[in-house]
């Protein structure tokens, strides 16, 4: 008897529609999640639904407005056009591909349970975060598991924790930037999205992140530390696109506070505008697919940003989205583990 797979691949999630009361449920569910904002459960409650929510979803409903399509949200989309992608792949094969969000839907809670049904003999569980966080990777696979943990039968499941090194998601990258002459800009920013301090320095027994080469090198110790992932990332892009270390800087955005990783994002824009820089290119490696903090937070936050202070142009190089090298990647990450 052929054995057959079940493929979940997992995004973070987007609002059901770009309005108050459908991105304040998104929000209520997002940040009300302990491995997002990482406090005790009371007053993470009163703090996502009786302030945030209450007074972010009209600012983000109508940032939302920006990148919405006829179709709906473009991170929704991308993600399944991925999906259809990876299934012709696998035509003929005994392995079936679903797709889910991390919030909102498609819940992983209904696709698991249509995949507990079909009784797969293995499953592989692709989260489609490339650097592991414990608020994005953690918290889908911890998600993952506790729906699988509950059924009667449980099958052989294999996880992809992160895949920042793997060279068929940076030759990606540098496939879709190669459109952009390099040469052309002042400077070139490699933005991820931002963490707290806090996350970061849990990875370690120390609990000091600052202590431990992340900057410049990968370790045993630092293996699953996101600023640490984020930052080897960028040092292979750099390789594979000839780019010297004065030519680049790493940097966070969507932050907070001012206790989450540096530099920020809308900080670095700032330093170079008043350096004389007047066309900066970004590269978002963090996102697979295009989504607000791509589109509306770079391409026209930061944008604006820049102009006013002197700045010319600021050009964004798309996310992966469903692009036929992206869709090799996760194929492969998927049949490593068949």
């Amino acid at each position: 008897m052929k054995k057959r797979t079940g493929v979940l691949i997992l995004n973070l999630g987007t609002p059901d529609a770009p309005t108050p009361g459908a991105v304040g449920r998104y929000l209520r569910e997002f940040l009300g999640d302990g491995r997002v904002i990482d406090i005790p459960y009371i007053p993470r409650k009163i703090l996502v639904n009786g302030i945030i929510a209450p007074t972010r979803k009209f600012k983000s409903s109508a940032e939302y407005k920006k990148v919405w399509t006829e179709k709906g949200s473009p991170l929704l989309l991308y993600t399944e056009e991925l999906l259809e992608k990876l299934k012709a792949r696998f035509e003929g094969e005994d392995v079936t591909v679903e797709m889910a969000m991390r919030y909102q839907s498609p819940s992983m809670d209904d696709v698991l349970a249509k995949m507990q049904k079909a009784n797969y003999d293995k499953l592989v569980i692709v989260p489609l975060y490339p650097q592991y966080a414990s608020a994005t990777t953690g918290s889908t696979i911890q998600k993952a598991m506790e729906i699988i943990s509950k059924w009667y039968v449980i099958p052989e499941v294999s996880m992809v924790s992160q895949f920042y090194d793997d060279p068929r998601y940076i030759d990606t990258i540098v496939e879709v930037a190669k459109p952009f002459d390099l040469k052309a800009y002042d400077h070139i920013l490699f933005s991820y999205h931002g963490l707290p301090e806090r996350q970061v320095d849990k990875v370690y027994e120390d609990r000091k992140c600052s202590n431990h080469s992340c900057e410049t090198e990968i370790n045993e110790e630092n293996k699953f530390c996101y600023k640490a992932t984020c930052y080897a990332t960028t040092r292979l892009l750099a390789e594979k696109l000839g780019l010297s270390e004065d030519e680049y800087t790493v940097c966070f955005q969507s932050r907070l506070d001012k206790k989450w990783l540096r530099p920020f994002s809308d900080d670095v824009i700032k330093e170079l505008a008043e350096k004389g820089a007047k066309k900066l290119l970004f590269f978002s490696p963090a996102f697979v697919a295009d989504c607000l903090e791509t589109t509306v937070e770079i391409g026209e936050g930061y944008l604006e940003e820049f102009q006013e202070m002197g700045g010319e142009s600021l050009e964004l190089v798309p996310s992966l989205n469903s692009h036929p090298m992206w869709v090799d990647c996760v194929e492969g990450l998927v049949r490593e583990r068949l």
